[in-house]
């Protein structure tokens, strides 16, 4: 379960996704560079192998750790991509393209959302759409796009072999849910597309956006509760699946926000991208990041980020959830603070992700000294005491 937004003006575009998975599934960045192949070559994708470009453009993706494909990502040329699950009346292969394999080969090998479009329907055309997408539970789903770059964007919708394609304009939104009619009342099964709660997400996202956003409202957007303003609230079914900003926790279905993304491209292609490279951005900070300038190796190997930063914070994110008052008393201020001032001047990627490793260190020593009470549902607590003991040590 996902929420992909974007705005194009004249001037800008603005995307933005959180990436809603299972509980305790990390997720972390991995830079690569620009490269070239011999013609013979193939590439290994999740589970099927297909011909390998001749190059591959350099790229920025945020991967769940055990799937070769992207959640969300950007390229050399700006061209930015997050997909959606969507569940439709055609049943997705038994093997095939997953929708993450999807965006990461159009980032590779796009230089523009344009050629990025045809290039996922041309695949989905040839493999089709197929494959385990769960990391313990099996789900499999066609998917839906949203593809930007710099100059403009398209919402690609597909079921099957089937797709629609809609030029942006404004603000586009799509949240596990077809969209584009009459192409959405034709294909999209609606008893499984209620349970996805995309529409009511879907709604909070439209309400919430201004009418001209700037990245801050984008991060405002990706940390909206269910009903907007308030703390998270828990259905004893679904948990907090009515929220933009995700929180697991019901008897029946159970996703969270585990990463989350912000990018404002330009036409001069000085892009900025924004990531909190840990789940519930309600609780984490965005931090710039850029193409083609990985981490140390005090975070990163072989371009991609440790995921012990992502299960530092999930440490943190776990006991501060008990009681929200923690996160608006503790958190938040510092937060929003750092980001105005972030975005004012933008610090290098390391001294932003530092200064949040020791906002970690720091907040995990206040809250190792007071006890923190558990005001969720009784079914939410029941939840989570099955997950308590899942994190490193760290």
């Amino acid at each position: 379960m996902c929420d992909t937004l974007a705005y194009v003006d004249k001037d800008f575009v603005l995307f933005g996704k959180n990436s809603d998975r299972e509980v305790s599934e990390p997720q972390v960045l991995l830079w690569q560079e620009r490269k070239t192949y011999k013609s013979s070559e193939t590439l290994k994708c999740t589970y099927i192998t297909i011909p390998q470009a001749k190059e591959t453009y350099s790229i920025l993706i945020s991967k769940p750790t055990w799937m070769w494909g992207a959640e969300m990502g950007t390229n050399e040329f700006g061209v930015t991509i997050g997909n959606e699950a969507v569940l439709t009346k055609d049943k997705p292969q038994p093997t095939g393209l997953t929708g993450m394999d999807l965006v990461r080969l159009a980032l590779e090998r796009a230089s523009s959302a344009k050629q990025a479009c045809e290039l996922i329907i041309q695949f989905i055309e040839t493999y089709g759409q197929g494959g385990n997408c769960g990391y313990h539970k099996k789900i499999a789903y066609n998917n839906s796009f949203i593809i930007v770059d710099p100059s403009g964007g398209y919402v690609l919708e597909t079921s099957g072999k089937k797709y629609i394609v809609e030029e942006i304009q404004g603000v586009s939104v799509i949240s596990n849910g077809l969209t584009v009619e009459p192409f959405a009342s034709k294909n999209k099964d609606k008893v499984k597309t209620f349970f996805t709660r995309c529409c009511i997400r879907r709604k909070i996202i439209e309400e919430t956006i201004p009418k001209n956003p700037s990245i801050l409202d984008f991060f405002k957007v990706l940390r909206t509760h269910y009903p907007i303003g308030s703390s998270p609230s828990y259905n004893f079914l679904y948990g907090g699946m009515n929220s933009p900003c995700m929180h697991a926790g019901g008897l029946l279905l159970n996703y969270q926000t585990t990463a989350s993304w912000v990018s404002l491209l330009t036409k001069d292609n000085h892009n900025r991208h924004w990531v909190t490279a840990t789940s519930a951005p309600c609780t984490s900070i965005f931090k710039p990041v850029l193409v083609n300038k990985p981490l140390s190796d005090k975070y990163c190997k072989n371009g991609e980020l440790k995921e012990e930063f992502w299960w530092r914070h999930e440490k943190l994110q776990r006991e501060v959830m008990k009681d929200y008052r923690i996160v608006e008393n503790l958190i938040a201020p510092v937060r929003q603070k750092l980001e105005v001032e972030w975005i004012e001047s933008p610090p290098d990627s390391e001294s932003a992700f530092d200064t949040h490793e020791k906002l970690l260190r720091k907040w995990l020593q206040e809250l190792s000294k007071a006890k923190t009470l558990d005001n969720r549902p009784p079914w939410t607590k029941l939840f989570w005491k099955k997950h308590k003991n899942i994190y490193f040590e760290l």
